[in-house]
């Protein structure tokens, strides 16, 4: 199948996921000078190449349609945990100009950028009609989710994006009971 036989809606969301695409690789690149962290430098770096890789793929599907199936995204920390609880956070505000960047300021760009993408890219898979094209994008949806995560672990590892834990989340969560139907749950007490 060539692109004359995608969908109006196909090619609309193509286009638009590799608007967003280019747009997040921009990004990362004018991010890069700003980088004092050799650990940021170096995911970053990992990430963009991916990117690059990623967007050549989708540009291909552009042209012709394959079954063939799009890299997946390994995180290069998949032991890390993340760790909970507030430890002094820091002050979060616009930096009047470029050389007041933080590492914790690209970092922070890179993940919502990254979020961004993951929900567009899903979005659009929703709008999809041809299978191949649809499991691309739904593939490269889970590949920021990923790329996002091992940015939050970077983050939280160097306290720049903490997780407050709620004093009641037992409280909210009871509330919630096992369906009458379901087969082997007993309700919670």
């Amino acid at each position: 199948m060539d692109h004359f036989m995608l969908g109006a809606h196909e090619v609309l969301e193509l286009h638009e996921v590799l608007e967003g695409t280019v747009s997040a690789i921009h990004q990362f690149r004018l991010y890069q000078p700003h980088v004092q962290d050799d650990d940021l430098r170096t995911l970053i770096s990992t990430q963009l190449t991916f990117m690059l890789s990623e967007y050549d793929y989708l540009v291909s599907l552009s042209e012709s349609i394959s079954n063939t199936k799009g890299e997946v995204y390994k995180r290069h920390n998949p032991k890390v945990d993340p760790v909970y609880g507030l430890d002094g956070p820091h002050m979060i505000y616009p930096k009047p100009s470029l050389p007041q960047m933080t590492d914790r300021d690209v970092a922070s760009g890179m993940l919502q950028a990254l979020k961004s993408g993951a929900v567009m890219k899903m979005r659009a898979s929703l709008e999809i009609a041809s299978r191949p094209l649809r499991d691309a994008l739904q593939q490269a949806s889970q590949n920021c989710s990923e790329q996002a995560y091992e940015v939050f672990l970077y983050m939280n590892r160097r306290g720049y994006y903490q997780v407050p834990f709620l004093s009641n989340q037992q409280d909210v969560l009871r509330q919630y009971q096992y369906s009458p139907e379901s087969l082997g749950f007993a309700p919670r007490a």
